[in-house]
């Protein structure tokens, strides 16, 4: 099991960028898929993006491709989410998610296929 804590949300207006980090304790981090996942009022978790152990699969929602960047950095047991232009409809509750794995590509894509995760972050967009 490895512990999850995000930092990095907030308050920002339309447009503007915020970077999320996932700290990531326990366990070997670099053998763990990563995965971001958001959560709007009344609305289901969705995957936002995620990224193999190895580092050099990503995948990204359609809702978010061209304006986030996952990353990791497993020296430092870490995952960002790098998020520009944001919009309004990117106002969630962020969540860091991780699933042991032995494959070094693979991605998960449900929230059912990860087994741990952190508190959440909150970020708002303002029109």
């Amino acid at each position: 099991q490895v512990h999850l804590v995000e930092s990095g949300g907030g308050l920002v207006q339309a447009g503007g960028s915020l970077r999320l980090s996932c700290a990531a304790s326990g366990r070997t981090f670099s053998s763990y898929a990563m995965g971001w996942f958001r959560q709007a009022p009344e609305k289901e978790r969705e995957l936002v993006a995620a990224i193999s152990w190895y580092g050099g699969f990503t995948y990204y929602a359609d809702s978010v491709k061209g304006r986030a960047t996952i990353s990791r950095d497993n020296a430092k047991n870490t995952v960002y989410l790098q998020m520009n232009t944001l919009k309004p409809e990117d106002t969630a509750v962020y969540y860091c998610a991780a699933q042991a794995t032995a494959y070094y590509t693979r991605i998960y894509y449900s929230p059912n296929d990860y087994d741990d995760w952190g508190q959440g972050t909150q970020v708002t967009v303002s029109s």
